[in-house]
């Protein structure tokens, strides 16, 4: 069996059919094990992310949530399986924040969230490899509000570097969800992956949580 340059297999006693998740983030295998789902490859896409002009944030992470799974399908060369890819943005009215790599960008995101409310879509996408099954999606809302924060508690948060690689420069599982005034919605869906749409959506494929 030949993968494609990157996956990683993982195993799983699931009996059928196998999954391989399109994601190579931490986060969301955690949610995964959580819900008792253990993916039998993680093999993240390899996209353009890059948003079109004036793209609004709920239709920006369907369509990569539906890109990176159509991709990791059609170059997969392993056993038929479910491939399930995610996408989280987070928005600021209709501004879509950055995944902050630097300390400067996760300042600048929490200047943006701060004393503010703002929307975590995730989108998620299942489709079968070899076109065994037909990509079907869910888009899930969250909204957050956060206090307002003081420049030494932004600071604090940047130099902690919690902030690097998340989108919106903030993971809620970590110090910032003690910047949280409320949260309206899923929180799982917060941290990469809701978990309650993911399973209901792999559940219509077949798939059984062991």
């Amino acid at each position: 069996m030949t993968l494609p340059r990157g996956a990683l297999p993982i195993g799983s006693n699931n009996p059928s059919p196998r999954l391989i998740l399109a994601s190579e983030s931490p986060r969301r295998t955690a949610l995964l094990a959580q819900a008792g789902i253990t993916p039998d490859w993680i093999c993240p896409a390899k996209i353009d992310e890059t948003p079109r002009r004036a793209e609004l944030p709920r239709l920006y992470a369907a369509r990569m949530a539906a890109a990176k799974a159509e991709t990791v399908a059609r170059s997969w060369e392993g056993d038929p399986a479910l491939v399930l890819a995610a996408d989280t943005v987070v928005a600021a009215g209709r501004r879509i924040l950055p995944k902050a790599e630097t300390a400067d960008e996760v300042r600048a995101c929490l200047d943006q969230l701060s004393g503010r409310r703002h929307v975590v879509f995730t989108a998620i996408a299942v489709v079968g490899s070899r076109a065994t099954h037909p990509l079907r999606s869910r888009l899930v809302a969250t909204r957050v509000s956060f206090k307002r924060l003081s420049s030494d508690e932004m600071d604090s948060y940047v130099a902690s570097g919690e902030g690097n690689g998340k989108a919106g420069g903030y993971a809620i599982q970590g110090r910032a969800e003690g910047f949280v005034r409320a949260l309206n919605g899923s929180y799982s869906n917060v941290v990469g992956l809701p978990l309650l749409e993911t399973l209901t959506l792999l559940g219509g494929f077949g798939y059984v949580v062991c």
